[in-house]
């Protein structure tokens, strides 16, 4: 975690409530999300999408139009629901059978 917060270009965001971290995320300056992890404890609540969003918004202001990222088979679906679409084969990304690379057009808050 320590290199993703060091990591010139890179935004890394945290979701806290009180003194715990719910959730952690990275962007790149260039619209890819490297990280999106919540907590166990924080599952189901919402965390993940407000960080995405977080995130992105993190990606427009660095004047991108399109995020980029790879998913595990197990968020996949996740993505999906958040408007991202499958953009290329799948990979061995991740230590796992398949990694998702995907992609959503951004749209700047007016």
């Amino acid at each position: 975690m320590a290199a993703w917060a060091v990591q010139k270009g890179n935004s890394l965001l945290l979701a806290i409530e009180g003194d715990a971290v719910l959730g952690v995320g990275s962007v790149t300056d260039p619209g890819e999300i490297t990280l999106n992890y919540v907590a166990p404890d924080a599952r189901f609540r919402g965390v993940s999408r407000a960080l995405l969003k977080a995130l992105e918004a993190r990606a427009v202001a660095r004047g991108n139009t399109r995020c980029t990222l790879t998913s595990t088979e197990t968020a996949h679906r996740f993505y999906q629901s958040a408007g991202y679409v499958d953009d290329g084969v799948p990979t061995g990304k991740f230590g796992t059978r398949a990694g998702y690379p995907m992609s959503k057009q951004l749209v700047a808050a007016p």
